[in-house]
């Protein structure tokens, strides 16, 4: 008998879609650069981040996109992104909503790429691939179209290092076992609670130029530090 198709819960991916939508929005209408987005543009990134995580994940998989087989998510992802726009100036003032709307977006994405790909039959390590790529998709299309230096390549507070540390933990739970629906809820707590941490305390990965002097310094055993009261000693 063929194994069953793992098959997302609509609600659930359309409250992934939904908040997306909004925190693509909140993000290009707080965005101030040359050339300002109207509100088409704005619209445009919140869809983009809304459906972009999805449309990945069953690109790299190999499936249907599930985006295009339905009516509500473009539907969920436009009007989660008029809200975004309209509700932009009351959720810029509770920064905390943001920060904690990033991280269940990302995590509920990551979730989702990896248990599709267990369910699928792909090994432990291309599955959490996949729904690392499924949740920072979103933010890598955004940076793109509007121009922007990709944030997961840069020093940031942990955004994929989140993500990968969820699904990790989601495969290694489904190895062990626990049913995907468990695991997936697992893995979104724990890419939640890092990214939220990460923010809250301003955690990174270390610079790669810092590396590099660090390096340096293990060569040569001597680091030149310029104090400010060398050259400048306090008068008497």
């Amino acid at each position: 008998m063929d194994q069953p198709e793992f098959v997302i819960p609509l609600w659930a991916d359309l409250t992934a879609v939904g908040l997306g939508g909004v925190q693509g929005a909140l993000f290009a209408s707080g965005f101030r650069g040359q050339r300002r987005l109207d509100l088409l543009g704005v619209a445009i990134i919140g869809i983009l981040i809304g459906m972009g995580g999805g449309l990945i994940r069953d690109l790299l998989l190999g499936v249907p996109p599930a985006t295009l087989q339905s009516n509500w998510y473009l539907l969920v992802a436009t009007g989660a992104a008029l809200v975004g726009m309209l509700l932009a100036g009351v959720f810029q003032r509770v920064n905390r909503v943001i920060v904690v709307l990033d991280a269940f977006v990302i995590g509920m994405f990551g979730a989702f790429g990896t248990s599709k790909a267990l369910a699928l039959g792909l090994p432990m390590v291309p599955a959490v691939f996949v729904g690392v790529c499924a949740a920072v998709g979103g933010g890598v299309l955004r940076d793109a179209l509007m121009g922007l230096p990709i944030a997961i390549m840069h020093v940031g507070s942990l955004y994929a290092v989140a993500a990968a540390a969820g699904c990790f933990v989601l495969a290694t739970a489904a190895a062990f076992g626990l049913p995907l629906v468990g695991a997936a809820i697992t893995g979104i707590a724990v890419t939640a609670v890092i990214r939220i941490l990460a923010v809250v305390f301003d955690l990174s990965l270390p610079e790669q130029r810092m590396l590099y002097r660090r390096k340096v310094a293990a060569e040569t055993r001597a680091i030149p530090v310029i104090r400010p009261d060398a050259q400048h000693p306090p008068l008497p």
